[in-house]
């Protein structure tokens, strides 16, 4: 224990996690207020108009399938702490922007908001992640994912009331003002990080499709990074044909009001914040691969258990460890990731690897109400328990005798 607390210790004092700690909470706080003004800000406008309220969803994650790849090459070709001040200046700027076009009149620049942020977004994670690799010891890592997933999971469950709250006191442009700032304070952060070095702004003779295919064939030539994206690809398609059911769940399923909803939120959030917490402390005697294998295993039942229950509390307390589980499973995906990639592809693997998820979750997510209609929101969420089982079969390999062989010949599993 006391070797664990001097370890924790050691990393809190790494310039580079303070600094990337404080860097993301000003980040965390002015994504979700700008995602949670600008939602309540559109719905008046429109009337609540679901094209409207769609375009929101567009503007944030059509940029993961555009950029997120090149966002990956950028960071392996030039310099992360360079990359990020820039993308949160960027954002800053943008968001500005946006403040004088609401005070002129023209309320539709709110989408370029979102739109602008998520593309900068998408150069600035992997340069996150080759930062992460090269400040923080190797048997640090997990541990600092761990906290970096923790100031996530705690604004997973305060920002959506911290942005409506401030949309609702303070109105859109004081609330866009907000973010600017936040994305400002973010990039003042982030220039006290250590200083690149001259190794970061490489000399590549390759071009930009070459350095792509490289790392479409670094990931294929390395079976764990192979199977991390396999299961990615099952998790997505599980969660895609729940995602937008869970009020059928409360309607459906327990014959209860809309409104309970909430309570069902509230209590998946409480459990990644506690997630957090026991992610950080189990960090130093539990194995990224094993943090994963949990995760999915939890995942599997709950949602088995969320689809056949007909008790609230049962539904709730499923809802919970599913919340709980979250954090650990996010941390061991970029753990894993991490340790089995040299740094010159740690760029290009993320920007690979980070979009299967998500374009795996809305091939189902499109589906999902046409296929409840056919089937029942029980069968939906005993197929999401499914695939998140199949997630499991297909990372077992990790768990052979004789590891799998890592990078540079190490076994970080």
């Amino acid at each position: 224990m006391k070797k664990d607390t001097a370890g924790m210790g050691s990393l809190l004092r790494n310039r580079f996690m303070i600094g990337i700690l404080l860097s993301m909470t000003f980040l965390q706080l002015g994504i979700w207020v700008r995602n949670f003004a600008v939602l309540m800000f559109v719905m008046e406008k429109t009337n609540g108009s679901a094209l409207a309220v769609s375009l929101i969803s567009v503007a944030e994650f059509a940029p993961i399938f555009i950029f997120s790849f090149i966002g990956g090459v950028w960071a392996d070709r030039w310099k992360p702490k360079k990359t990020m001040v820039w993308c949160d200046l960027g954002s800053a700027v943008s968001v500005a922007f946006v403040l004088l076009a609401l005070l002129l009149g023209t309320w539709k620049a709110v989408f370029l908001a979102t739109l602008v942020s998520s593309i900068l977004s998408q150069f600035s994670q992997p340069s996150s992640m080759k930062l992460f690799k090269r400040h923080v010891p190797e048997d640090q890592l997990q541990t600092g994912m761990s906290l970096f997933q923790s100031v996530m999971a705690v604004f997973t469950l305060l920002g959506p009331v911290l942005g409506t709250l401030c949309y609702y006191q303070f109105g859109i442009s004081i609330s866009i003002g907000l973010v600017s700032v936040c994305f400002l304070l973010s990039a003042t952060v982030l220039t006290l990080l250590p200083t690149d070095t001259k190794l970061d702004k490489m000399e590549h003779s390759n071009s930009l499709r070459i350095e792509m295919v490289q790392g479409l064939h670094y990931i294929r030539e390395k079976r764990i990074l192979l199977l991390l994206g396999t299961c990615f690809c099952f998790t997505g398609l599980g969660v895609g044909f729940i995602q937008p059911l869970g009020i059928f769940l409360i309607t459906d399923r327990l014959g209860l009001p809309k409104e309970y909803l909430q309570w069902l939120l509230s209590l998946n959030g409480m459990g990644m914040i506690l997630g957090g917490a026991l992610t950080v402390m189990l960090s130093k005697v539990m194995q990224a691969r094993s943090l994963l294998a949990i995760g999915l295993a939890v995942n599997a039942l709950c949602m088995a258990i969320s689809g056949l229950s007909t008790f609230m509390w049962l539904t709730l307390l499923a809802q919970f460890f599913i919340g709980m589980v979250t954090p650990g499973f996010q941390v061991a995906v970029q753990t894993l990731i991490l340790k089995n990639t040299e740094q010159a592809y740690v760029g290009r693997v993320n920007g690979i690897l980070s979009p299967l998820f998500m374009g795996s979750m809305l091939i189902t997510m499109s589906m999902s109400g046409w296929l409840k209609d056919q089937l029942s929101v029980m069968v939906m969420y005993l197929l999401a328990g499914v695939f998140f089982g199949g997630g499991l079969l297909i990372i077992a390999p990790l768990f052979r005798k004789e590891p799998l062989v890592e990078a540079k010949g190490m076994n970080t599993l």
